[in-house]
């Protein structure tokens, strides 16, 4: 059985004992049911990565031994900055889950002008800690060391405004365009809009931005889905799928 792989907050390159965090030790006692003398590998999610052991396991504290510390592996060479309309309910859950296990670098949520959520204040804050808990349930369970930052929503023009990623493409079903490939990319930028689409303003205003059309054949795909074949398009062809 492979072992158990915990996000750890903190810097274990000193060595010596790591005190678990309430989250992650309640985790490993109660839901792993692990005890003394278990391996596990933490991870910092700033790509270190650390062999452990349990040598103290109880109700309110779990401290693991640092036996040797690594540089975590999973990171693809390509980095993508996904701008995601944000959608309902865990729509929007599977959208970041399975971006993070495809590599990619950054996520922000984008409030757009078909999208039905609107988040403001503390519901936004809340939203946003659990999105970054997807995020790193997502990197202990595929193997990567680097959680991937998810940025608090924003509109749709303060994202295009930023972006200077080297391939910029944006989702299109109904264009006819077909994007121009290079040789090699290290950085892009992928937008994806709501259930509804994106309007013919936003479309053209991710053009005026540098982004390029990009179809997936001839089925409208759902806004979770098509990060999901998006980024294994762009892996496969300039990461490592």
């Amino acid at each position: 059985m492979a072992k158990p792989r915990i996000h750890v907050a903190t810097s274990f390159i000193a060595g010596g004992d790591v005190v678990l965090p309430d989250g992650p030790a309640r985790h490993v006692a109660l839901v792993l049911r692990l005890r003394e003398g278990a391996a596990l590998t933490l991870f910092d999610g700033n790509g270190h990565e650390a062999q452990a052991t349990l040598i103290e396991v109880g109700r309110k504290r779990v401290v693991a031994q640092i036996d040797q510390v690594i540089e975590g592996g999973g990171e693809s060479p390509l980095s993508v900055h996904l701008g995601q309309a944000i959608s309902k309910g865990d729509r929007m859950d599977y959208a970041i889950q399975k971006s993070v296990e495809l590599g990619v670098a950054a996520i922000t949520p984008l409030y757009v002008e078909h999208g039905d959520v609107r988040l403001k204040g503390e519901r936004e804050a809340k939203k946003l800690a659990h999105w970054q808990g997807v995020a790193v349930s997502a990197c202990e369970q595929c193997g990567r060391a680097s959680v991937p930052a998810i940025h608090p929503p924003r509109s749709l023009s303060e994202w295009l405004s930023e972006r200077d990623e080297s391939l910029r493409l944006v989702l299109h079903p109904a264009t006819d365009d077909s994007w121009q490939q290079a040789d090699s990319v290290e950085s892009a930028a992928l937008l994806i809009g709501p259930e509804g689409g994106l309007s013919d303003a936003e479309v053209e205003a991710a053009r005026h931005a540098g982004f390029q059309p990009l179809t997936l054949g001839p089925r409208i795909l759902r806004t979770e889905t098509a990060p999901v074949v998006a980024l294994t398009l762009l892996q496969h062809h300039f990461g490592d799928l």
